[in-house]
């Protein structure tokens, strides 16, 4: 659920609110491909239920990563204009908001604050990940703090601060969408 607490942590109430007023919800059956490598990607997907596995083709198609309830699909894609770098399957019968790629992009050109607020979510947890990709691979110099156990996939403090809105943002969020 980390990418949503990133992202829900530096939006607003009125921001989740537009996004479940915009979005709508889709269901993915257990081996239905959500993104396929490749191929455009039409939307930003917020799981709310469910789970999937990334695969990438270069890599035969091995498994790279697994994604459940809070995680964020399809942002990649939607902030280069690029098609995705990896599949997206389902591996149990999930359940999505979906807000279309056009809407979101209007948003952002016409509401200034909501863009600086989405952009800045995006960089914050981008750049997260990058430095546990680095930390992974072994790049650079150790860090004593990086000995410590789980150092590495630890929050920022600025991002703890608000772990407790996104939290509350994303129940609401899925309550709304999920008619709970």
């Amino acid at each position: 659920m980390r990418k949503v607490l990133f992202i829900f942590g530096e939006l607003n109430d009125f921001d989740i609110d537009w996004m479940i007023a915009t979005g709508r919800k889709e269901q993915v059956p257990s081996g239905g491909v959500l993104i396929q490598e490749g191929k455009p990607v039409n939307a930003l997907y917020i799981v709310l239920d469910g789970a999937f596995k990334v695969t990438v083709a270069k890599l035969k198609n091995a498994e790279i990563a697994r994604l459940g309830a809070g995680e964020i699909v399809g942002e990649m894609s939607f902030v280069e204009a690029r098609p995705p770098s990896a599949t997206v399957t389902a591996t149990e019968s999930s359940v999505l908001l979906s807000i279309p790629r056009t809407k979101l992009a209007a948003k952002l050109k016409q509401d200034t604050d909501f863009a600086a607020r989405f952009y800045r979510a995006l960089a914050v947890f981008l750049s997260n990940r990058l430095r546990k990709t680095v930390s992974q691979l072994g790049y650079g110099k150790a860090r004593p703090e990086d000995d410590e156990e789980g150092a590495p996939d630890e929050l920022d403090t600025n991002v703890l601060d608000n772990v407790h809105l996104a939290g509350a943002r994303f129940d609401r969020m899925v309550k709304r969408v999920m008619g709970s």
